[in-house]
């Protein structure tokens, strides 16, 4: 396989390559950085770089990372290096505290929202089959997982939910169509499983446009 070869630390009061740039910006983020948020960091090193030239240094950056332990992945929010899932087991291993694991009852839940949304809470009910608990609901709506995007014309109006971006972000996913199988979902949430069987993968429904259209949640 082909490998790049990394651009070179510029010295004195040389300006860094465009790559360099990306690298440091991506590296610096805690979150997915906009195409648009990139150039205009890359302008301040090459004033002639425009949008092309920085998704081209970033198809290079992604090939130097290729064979790494990260990654460049493109989600709905932009670009970020993330751990590959074959070394996730070993950076869970190096940290003291492990994160809250969800519970199967809102992983379920959020299965439910992400491949049927728009979808109420009493509609979330009925496809389960139990209660869905206030707790559960304000727990996906913290994460920033989850958000109200209108009301259903029905007595009452109730709430409709829907995914953010910052859930595919989070599962570095870029579409709603890229939504995995039930099983992977657990593994990208990092729920364990459980007894009894994984809860079957609801039908898709209008789960396949453009997560960049939807509004953030706040996170």
């Amino acid at each position: 396989m082909e490998t790049t070869t990394p651009a070179t630390v510029p010295s004195g009061t040389e300006e860094p390559g465009i790559e360099l740039v990306l690298e440091a910006v991506l590296f610096a983020a805690s979150e997915p950085v906009p195409v648009k948020d990139l150039v205009a960091a890359c302008a301040v090193a090459d004033a002639a770089a425009g949008r092309a030239e920085v998704e081209a240094a970033l198809e290079r950056l992604s090939d130097h990372y290729r064979d790494r332990s990260i990654e460049l992945v493109r989600s709905a929010g932009g670009y970020r290096f993330r751990v590959r899932q074959a070394f996730s087991g070993h950076v869970q291993a190096a940290q003291p505290e492990r994160p809250q694991r969800l519970s199967r009852a809102l992983l379920e839940t959020l299965a439910i929202i992400a491949y049927r949304q728009p979808v109420t809470r009493a509609e979330i009910e009925e496809i389960r089959g139990v209660a869905v608990s206030t707790q559960i609901m304000r727990t996906l709506t913290e994460r920033g997982w989850v958000h109200v995007v209108g009301h259903k014309e029905v007595p009452g109006r109730p709430g409709l939910y829907a995914t953010t971006r910052v859930f595919l972000d989070d599962l570095g996913l870029g579409r709603l169509d890229e939504l995995p199988p039930l099983d992977a979902l657990r593994e990208l949430v990092d729920l364990p499983g459980e007894e009894g069987g994984a809860a079957p993968v609801p039908e898709t429904g209008s789960a396949n446009g453009d997560a960049a259209d939807e509004p953030e949640s706040g996170r």
